[in-house]
């Protein structure tokens, strides 16, 4: 079976147009393709009695991204029995309690059921909806306890890249505060006033115009931290709705922040595992 495109003609439930393409499959093949190879606008959909109306189009995966994640969208940097590294592409939330949502743990659920594997995805850590770049995904519901009540001890380096509204001064240096959350967002102190310390040590690597790209390198790993800290010294990342400049006029269309790196201890095997994505190229093409 290949991957299909199918554009509705006429109002009709989903369950019922799966019938009518493929009337030879039984009712149990049927269903199957229901549940795991229906994309409607990239959403994965379940639902039998889903509405359709003319013009919308139906997308059903066939055996060729039988070992893919999102048709190739979503690269696989690492794998083995206990755990697996992505490369998360823009727009796509890391894990969501709605079910209906296209997430990171979905789609390798998708993955492990393609492949008639009984194993489950489990969050370990997030990256924001518009963030790119790492991340790691345990198998098993004990290797992720293992990774969340160790992490500091398991992950010895993280680093991100980002493209900045001008130039931060000094070219490197640390920016250390305290970050609480309220119903607009994160705010950051100076000093201690109950929040959780966040800690980010940041590099200038090129200036160009009203530009700049910049390494951060996580020693805590706190709920938008990066991009707080980059406001607080005055340069915040470009396509940021939140911590940006509200006058955003960017180049880049999408949040210029990327998880480029990311090395850990494995927790069962204790082997040192080091990985590392190019910078994305809307990024690097602004300094060429």
């Amino acid at each position: 079976m290949k991957t299909m495109e199918i554009e509705v003609k006429e109002p009709v439930k989903l369950m019922d147009l799966i019938a009518q393409t493929f009337p030879d499959s039984s009712r149990t093949k049927q269903k199957e393709i229901l549940q795991h190879r229906v994309l409607i606008a990239s959403r994965r959909i379940t639902q039998f009695d889903f509405p359709l109306a003319p013009g919308m189009k139906v997308t059903i995966m066939g055996d060729e991204n039988r070992g893919k994640l999102m048709q190739g969208k979503m690269d696989i940097m690492y794998e083995d029995h206990d755990l697996m590294v992505v490369n998360k592409p823009v727009g796509l939330l890391s894990s969501s309690n709605n079910p209906k949502d296209m997430t990171v743990i979905s789609e390798i659920n998708d993955y492990f059921i393609r492949r008639r594997s009984r194993q489950r995805a489990h969050v370990v850590h997030r990256l924001d909806r518009d963030t790119s770049g790492l991340l790691l995904v345990a198998k098993s519901k004990e290797v992720s306890r293992q990774l969340e009540m160790n992490w500091k001890e398991k992950v010895f380096d993280r680093a991100y890249v980002a493209v900045t509204w001008g130039a931060p001064v000094p070219a490197f240096g640390t920016v250390r505060s305290w970050l609480t959350e309220n119903e607009y967002g994160v705010v950051s102190s100076p000093t201690d006033n109950g929040g959780k310390l966040a800690i980010t040590h940041y590099k200038t690597l090129k200036k160009k115009g009203r530009f700049a790209l910049v390494q951060m390198q996580l020693e805590t790993g706190r709920r938008n931290q990066i991009r707080v800290h980059m406001r607080e010294l005055g340069h915040p990342l470009l396509k940021d709705p939140i911590y940006g400049y509200r006058d955003d006029n960017s180049p880049i269309k999408r949040l210029a922040l990327h998880a480029f790196k990311l090395c850990f201890y494995h927790p069962v095997t204790g082997k040192e595992i080091r990985l590392e994505t190019p910078f994305p190229p809307e990024f690097t093409q602004l300094f060429d």
